[in-house]
């Protein structure tokens, strides 16, 4: 830091303790006010431009040095100067101290913020710069954070100094009006009857509703310049349009036809999206499948002398169809035509906020939601395009099966495929860049995950990065290069399975027509109330993220069907606070809330409570004795921060910890559960036994056990 940065430090610091070494704080205070109004009264009407110019100072001094007591002062200003000549002080003091705030924040941390915190940063200062002057006004007209953060903050972003003045200026007006006028009506205030005054009564309730007025008129400012050029039409065909008929889009329809809104639902392809089609629904079929395959290898453990099953794999894929069109009729165009939704099959286009066009026809609509869903993504690698190559969408064409499948990713997807195609009979060769499998859960599961793989004998190739593909001799191969000696190997296969994440699928529909925003990984960007930047555009599932879970699609869609409809009157921000996941492997991994990785990272402090299903009966009995419960809690409390689940039907056995994390039930309730003996659910119990134990109130249990003591005398 260098001379001038260490004197300006210096003397905003000597400020900062003399302000409170000389007891100042203690005269901003409503009674200190009243205890001396009536001579501050005095003193304004005999030198009221001096009054007037200690006042600013003292306002501008306050604000600049962040100090405690702005508001107060506001209050203040009214009582002493009056509605009009209170603003006209308060509204140049506010706006002079916060931009001296501001500057010196930006002279003394910015450089150093910029350079240690600069990504994180980043967004703001894109904010700033797509939005400019607007994106502080908001801010000041309905603050998520004190003014005096907001001071702090923009310094340290790349807004000019002058900008942020007339903003300031012009954004706190509103506030600042309500305040002063409240301050008038307190100086007025002579006697407890008072109180009861209409003036002041009206005050009290402008400040207490004037957030609620200032949201509305942002809201109404952000639509009037995100709607400028476009042609609102005076009257709709349709409250809501729904575009994609995945999980997300099915249950936003569901949900307008079932408050008697009009609503249409179009798809392009197939009703039910990936889920049905492609992906929750085919893999699991699979993997019940591929999970007897594994049960009569294990015959000998359960006391059979010999048990054999031949695969027939195009027989298994086969009955993978069927379990879909068993499955179809739930989400299928007859039911939801039944339950009052205007079901079209055809390609949509957004032409405007208010108009989709679909067959030829363009029909106009309040709200629109898009629930387009994501494609499997396939790298750009040399020769992949030339391979026999599957995707978790097309790998349900396959009927004859691969001797040896090469399977590209370690996430939930890979390894879930994975394991069904060896359990099936494939030599399965997984190459992933990682350390380790499933990177989002805590190595502890992944390590379980990865010895039952290995175990069923698949060749893991960890910290391997595919390179190159080509045929030798008409064989395919790739070759993989390892992160960690940068050796090479060749590996060759009969068919690849991509498996490397899933992308949004945000083109062809006319978002460009929006100029919709997209996060970096690819995904439509939504407020908290899953909003796009156009208020009555919203998007769900897939395409907008955070989660990809067809459950999590579900979830967003009830927040974004009831915004549409109904958020004129209110709105709800979309919670993922106890949102479940599961990877569906052998063992399973399921949880919710946080891990604890994701807990390190945050810095959130926790106590880990384990119960090792090695030890439970049920699952002894069933030889499916390997994994654990780990349920994370706040320290010395009994409030549970998240739960991961490893072992037989993790995915089933979670569904406790959710319900107790939704209605904030504690270990200790789920404790003093009945849980029926003997299943794998009393797991759960004894995780929260453990607990316990760990908690037991040793000083009062050593006076009890004194009291048996004196009991059998």
């Amino acid at each position: 830091m260098n001379l001038r940065r260490l004197l300006v430090l210096a003397v905003v610091a000597a400020l900062i303790v003399g302000f409170f070494a000389s007891g100042l704080q203690q005269h901003l205070s409503l009674e200190a006010l009243k205890a001396q109004q009536a001579a501050l009264n005095q003193q304004v009407l005999a030198q009221p431009l001096i009054a007037s110019l200690l006042y600013v100072f003292i306002y501008i001094l306050v604000t600049a040095l962040s100090l405690p007591g702005a508001a107060l002062l506001t209050l203040i200003g009214g009582a002493l100067f009056g509605l009009g000549w209170g603003l006209l002080l308060v509204s140049f003091a506010s706006t002079a101290g916060a931009t001296l705030a501001m500057l010196i924040s930006r002279f003394l941390l910015q450089d150093w913020v910029q350079k240690r915190f600069g990504s994180r940063l980043e967004r703001i200062n894109q904010g700033i710069d797509r939005e400019g002057a607007f994106y502080l006004f908001a801010l000041r007209l309905v603050p998520a954070f004190p003014f005096f953060l907001i001071n702090l903050a923009m310094g340290l972003t790349r807004l000019p100094a002058r900008t942020f003045w007339w903003v300031s200026q012009l954004g706190m007006l509103p506030g600042t009006l309500v305040y002063v006028n409240a301050g008038r009506e307190l100086g007025q205030l002579d006697s407890l009857a008072g109180i009861l005054s209409p003036g002041l009564l009206g005050a009290f309730i402008l400040l207490g509703i004037f957030p609620l007025i200032a949201r509305r008129l942002l809201d109404v400012i952000k639509a009037r310049r995100v709607y400028q050029g476009w042609d609102k039409p005076k009257q709709f065909d349709r409250n809501l349009v729904v575009i994609g008929a995945g999980s997300g889009g099915l249950v936003s329809a569901y949900i307008a036809a079932a408050v008697k809104a009009d609503v249409s639902l179009i798809e392009k392809h197939a009703m039910g999206g990936d889920c049905l089609n492609t992906g929750c629904v085919p893999s699991k079929a699979l993997i019940r499948s591929a999970r007897l395959a594994a049960e009569v290898r294990k015959a000998p453990e359960l006391g059979f002398s010999h048990a054999d099953a031949q695969v027939d794999f195009a027989a298994v894929m086969e009955r993978v169809q069927r379990v879909i069109k068993q499955i179809e009729p739930h989400d299928s165009v007859e039911r939801y035509t039944g339950l009052g939704v205007d079901v079209i099959t055809g390609e949509a286009r957004i032409t405007s906020p208010w108009h989709v066009e679909v067959n030829g026809r363009s029909i106009s609509t309040r709200n629109i939601i898009i629930a387009a869903g994501a494609r499997p993504f396939v790298p750009d690698l040399p020769g992949l395009k030339d391979m026999p190559i599957v995707t978790s969408d097309t790998v349900w064409n396959l009927r004859e099966q691969p001797r040896r499948l090469l399977m590209l990713g370690g996430g939930p997807i890979g390894c879930e495929l994975a394991l069904a195609f060896q359990q099936l009979g494939s030599q399965v060769i997984q190459v992933e860049r990682g350390a380790r499998l499933l990177p989002r859960e805590d190595a502890d599961a992944s390590e379980l995950v990865m010895g039952s793989l290995r175990s069923a004998g698949v060749d893991l190739r960890l910290r391997h990065q595919a390179e190159t593909f080509e045929l030798r001799d008409g064989v395919p191969a790739v070759r993989c290069r390892s992160l960690d000696d940068d050796s090479t190997v060749d590996i060759e296969f009969d068919c690849v399975l991509v498996a490397l994440g899933r992308v949004a699928n945000t083109s062809g529909y006319g978002i460009e027509t929006l100029d919709l925003t997209l996060h970096d990984n690819g995904t439509l960007e939504t407020n908290e109330y899953l909003a796009t930047r156009f208020p009555n555009v919203f998007a769900v599932g897939d395409v907008t993220g955070p989660y990809q879970f067809t459950h999590a699609a579900s979830h967003q869609a009830w927040y974004a069907a009831v915004n549409a409809l109904f958020g004129t009157f209110r709105r709800f921000k979309a919670d993922y606070r106890v949102l479940p996941h599961c990877t569906f492997t052998d063992p399973e991994v399921a949880r919710v809330g946080l891990s604890e990785t994701e807990a390190q990272a945050q810095s959130i402090d926790y106590e880990v409570t384990r119960y090792g299903i090695d030890d439970l009966d049920r699952a002894i009995a069933d030889e499916t004795a390997e994994g654990f419960v780990k349920v994370l809690t706040v320290p010395g409390r009994d409030r549970i921060l998240g739960v991961t689940i490893v072992g037989a039907h993790a995915s089933e056995l979670i569904a406790e910890y959710v319900l107790a994390m939704k209605y904030n039930l504690g270990l200790n309730k789920i404790l003093g559960t009945v849980h029926s003996y003997p299943t794998l659910s009393e797991a759960n119990k004894y995780a929260a036994g453990e607990w316990k134990r760990a908690h037991q109130p040793e000083r009062l249990l050593q006076w009890v056990a004194r009291f048996h003591a004196w009991r059998r005398g």
